[in-house]
């Protein structure tokens, strides 16, 4: 009869640790998979930096995008306004620009590091009854030159880049 107290309070000691450890595991892991530290660092940069240049006469803005960054990239250009409005689109200087999906407008060349797309003009159509002022808000993407087994240049508009991982260590966030 001893004995068999003494092994249950041996059994129930041991589970009694093992309940205790488990509860503490889930803080441990919880902090090891949330928080990255390291020490140093270096600055990266994704190489593909545009910049929209928007001029706007006769109720047409002329849209230029400059490609800032330093590595070569394709750029794509979307307007937006109200559902009252109309935008049509146009190329006085040439060919370069063609309609895609999602109403995208997209430059066929690549645009190389510190160079600039011919023009896209957006006409704005707007009802003659209409008074308020209103906002044509135009958004460019920049994707960069990929290449094919074949060394076919190409651009994968379907990639996104996760800014909000929350890793890079200490230097993450400068």
């Amino acid at each position: 009869m001893k004995t068999m107290m003494k092994n249950k309070t041996v059994w129930l000691t041991a589970v009694a640790v093992i309940l205790a450890g488990s509860m503490t595991i889930h803080g441990a892991m919880a902090y090891f998979t949330a928080n990255a530290s390291a020490s140093g660092g270096h600055d990266i940069s994704l190489g593909e930096r545009t910049e929209i240049t928007e001029d706007f006469s006769d109720w047409t803005k002329h849209i230029v995008i400059g490609n800032t960054g330093t590595n070569d990239c394709y750029v794509r250009v979307k307007a937006y306004c109200g559902s009252q409005f109309t935008i049509d689109y146009s190329q006085p200087d040439g060919t370069a620009w063609s309609q895609g999906e999602g109403e995208y407008w997209y430059y066929s060349d690549i645009v190389p590091a510190g160079g600039q797309t011919s023009v896209l003009d957006a006409k704005i159509t707007v009802p003659e009854e209409f008074k308020d002022n209103f906002n044509v808000v135009v958004i460019q993407e920049c994707a960069a030159v990929l290449y094919d087994a074949d060394g076919n240049p190409y651009a994968d508009w379907s990639q996104k880049i996760d800014q909000g991982s929350g890793s890079g260590g200490e230097e993450a966030g400068k």
